[in-house]
C-alpha cells in the first residue's frame, strides 16, 4: 500500500515522527477479523471459527484467528452473529455507561448503514427501547433494513432519509448516534480503494459536512439527552476539532468513560484541549482507526425533557394485542397472524397496505410522527402479506425473535441444503412433511419459510437477499 505523502506528512504531525512510522508499518499489514455474536440468539462462538480471544470492551465481541468464508455461512444468514469491526464496537461503552438501565429510550443511528453499530445499540438498549436506524443512500438503506432484519429484534424502524429531513422532530430521541461520513483514514487497510480516494481536499469537505449533519440533527435532541459522535478517520480536523465546536456551539459538556489503560486507547491530541475522547490506533490497539466522543446536550428543565407525543395514554391488558386498521385482512386471517408470533404484552399487530406487523404500542405515536415526515422502509416485526387471497408469513418472521416456533413444522437442512435454501434454489423436503408452509432451520437457527404443496417446496427467501456465488465443491 502506498500511502499518500500529504497524509505521512498529517500523521507525523499528529503523533511524532516515530510513532506514525509504526502506524504506516501496521497500515500495511493485514486487517484483523472479529465478529458480535447475537446474544438473543447465539451463545458461543461456533468452533470452526477459530475464535482467538475476546474483545476487550465488547462482552459478546470475538477476533478470530482467521477470515471463514462468511457469505457461505448459514449462522450469519440466520442473525447469530454480526461481522464487526472491533474498534467500533467501543460504542457500547458509552451506552453502558450514559444510557439508563432501568427505563426506556428512543435512540436514533442516524448514518446506519450497513447495521454493525445499529445492531449492537438494539442489543444493549434497556427493555422496551426504540431504536430508529437511518440510512441516506438508498441501496444501502436496503443492506440496513436485511441486516436488522436478520439480528431479529422487533423494536426498531429503519428509515432513508437526509439527516435535515429530521428537523420537524423536534426534542425527540434520548440518544443520537452521529457515526458521521468520514475521510475514512482509519479503513485504509480493510478498503484499499480509500487510500486512493483520501486527499486534504477531501478533509476539508468531510469536517465541514459533518458540523452540517451536526447542525441538522441537533435539534433532534432532546434536552439532556446524549449525542455519540464517531469517525473512522485518524485527523484532527474531523475529531476534536468538531468536538470542540459542537462544545462551544452549543454548550455541550463532553463526558469520560471509563477506560482501563491496558485496553490501549488514544486520548486527546489537541495539545490546548482536555475533553476526553477515545481514539483508536491500530498500532496501538488490536482494530482498526476508530475515535468516539459522547456529549451530553445541555438540560433546560423539567418541562422540555420529554418529547410531548411520548406521553401517550396506558392501554388495557385486554387491548394489549389488538389489530388496528385491517380492512383488507379477514378476521380469521388476523387471528391465524396472530398465533405465528409470540409477542410480548404492549405490542399491536397493524396492518398497512397489504402487510400486518407488530409494533409496541407505547411507541405508535413516534411512528405516526416518523411517517408523516420521513420515508420509512421497515417497522417492527413484518408478520405476513396477503398474496392475492392467500396469506404468507413474512421472512422477517422466520428470523424474529418474536417468532411462535410452535406454530409452523420444521425443517432441519444439513449444510449443503442450506446453502442450497440461501441461494433460492429448490429444495427437496423429507417424505410425510406437512403441507402448507415450513421453518427451514440449520443447527435450530430459523433460515426462513418454504411452501410445501406436496410434489414441490417452494423457496420463499428473499430473492434480493439470495446468495448469488456457487459454493465451491470443495468447501
Amino acid at each position: 500500500m502506498d500511502l499518500p505523502l500529504s497524509f505521512i506528512e498529517q500523521i507525523t504531525a499528529l503523533l511524532g515522527h516515530e510513532e506514525a512510522g509504526r502506524l504506516a508499518q501496521t497500515l500495511q499489514g493485514a486487517p484483523l477479523t472479529s465478529i458480535r455474536l447475537n446474544a438473543a440468539k447465539c451463545r458461543e462462538v461456533p468452533a470452526d471459527m477459530s475464535p482467538l480471544r475476546r474483545v476487550p470492551w465488547c462482552d459478546t465481541g470475538y477476533y478470530l484467528g482467521q477470515r471463514p468464508s462468511f457469505t457461505f455461512d448459514p449462522l450469519l444468514h440466520a442473525g447469530a452473529y454480526y461481522v464487526q469491526e472491533a474498534s467500533s464496537m467501543f460504542v457500547g461503552q458509552a451506552v453502558r455507561a450514559y444510557l439508563p438501565s432501568d427505563s426506556s429510550v428512543a435512540v436514533l443511528d442516524l448514518c446506519a448503514a450497513p447495521g454493525g453499530k445499529s445492531t449492537l445499540l438494539r442489543s444493549l438498549l434497556p427493555g422496551g427501547s426504540l431504536l430508529v436506524a437511518n440510512e441516506v443512500v438508498r441501496s444501502r438503506a436496503q443492506i440496513l433494513v436485511e441486516n436488522l432484519v436478520k439480528w431479529g429484534h422487533p423494536d426498531v424502524v429503519v428509515t432513508h432519509n437526509d439527516p435535515s429531513d429530521f428537523a420537524p422532530l423536534a426534542g425527540c430521541f434520548d440518544a443520537i448516534l452521529a457515526d458521521v461520513p468520514c475521510s475514512g483514514e482509519g479503513m485504509f487497510r480493510k478498503d484499499p480503494a480509500s487510500v486512493d480516494e483520501w486527499s486534504p481536499a477531501n478533509v476539508e469537505v468531510c469536517w465541514q459536512r459533518q458540523r452540517r449533519i451536526l447542525s441538522d440533527i441537533w435539534g433532534c435532541l432532546k434536552p439532556g439527552g446524549l449525542l455519540l459522535y464517531s469517525t473512522c478517520t485518524y485527523n484532527s480536523k474531523e475529531n476534536e476539532e468538531n468536538v470542540r465546536w459542537i462544545r462551544n456551539e452549543w454548550g455541550a459538556e463532553v463526558l469520560p468513560l471509563q477506560v482501563p489503560s491496558d485496553w490501549g486507547i488514544t486520548g486527546n491530541l489537541l495539545p490546548e484541549e482536555n475533553f476526553p475522547v477515545y481514539r483508536f490506533f491500530p498500532h496501538r490497539t488490536p482494530g482498526e482507526g476508530f475515535f468516539l466522543a459522547v456529549l451530553r446536550k445541555p438540560d433546560a428543565g423539567e418541562d422540555g425533557r420529554m418529547f410531548s407525543f411520548r406521553r401517550g395514554k396506558k392501554v388495557g391488558a385486554d387491548k394489549r394485542k389488538g389489530v388496528k386498521n385491517a380492512p383488507a385482512f379477514s378476521k380469521e386471517q388476523l387471528r391465524l397472524v396472530q398465533g405465528w408470533c409470540d409477542l410480548p404484552d404492549g405490542y399491536a399487530v397493524q396492518v398497512q397496505d397489504d402487510t400486518a406487523f407488530a409494533f409496541p404500542q407505547a411507541w405508535e405515536p413516534l411512528l405516526d410522527a416518523l411517517r408523516s415526515s420521513l420515508h420509512v422502509l421497515h417497522a417492527g416485526v413484518p408478520l405476513a402479506r396477503l398474496k392475492g387471497k392467500d396469506l404468507v408469513p413474512c421472512h422477517a418472521l422466520a428470523l424474529s425473535t418474536v417468532l411462535c416456533r410452535r406454530a409452523f413444522p420444521c425443517c432441519e437442512f444439513d449444510y449443503r441444503q442450506a446453502i442450497a435454501y440461501l441461494q433460492r434454489e429448490a429444495v427437496q423436503l423429507p417424505s410425510g412433511t406437512p403441507s402448507g408452509f415450513v421453518l427451514a432451520t440449520y443447527h435450530d437457527f430459523p433460515l426462513g419459510f418454504l411452501k410445501n404443496i406436496g410434489n414441490r417446496a417452494n423457496n420463499l427467501y428473499p430473492q434480493e437477499w439470495r446468495i448469488r456465488k456457487a459454493l465451491r465443491t470443495d468447501s
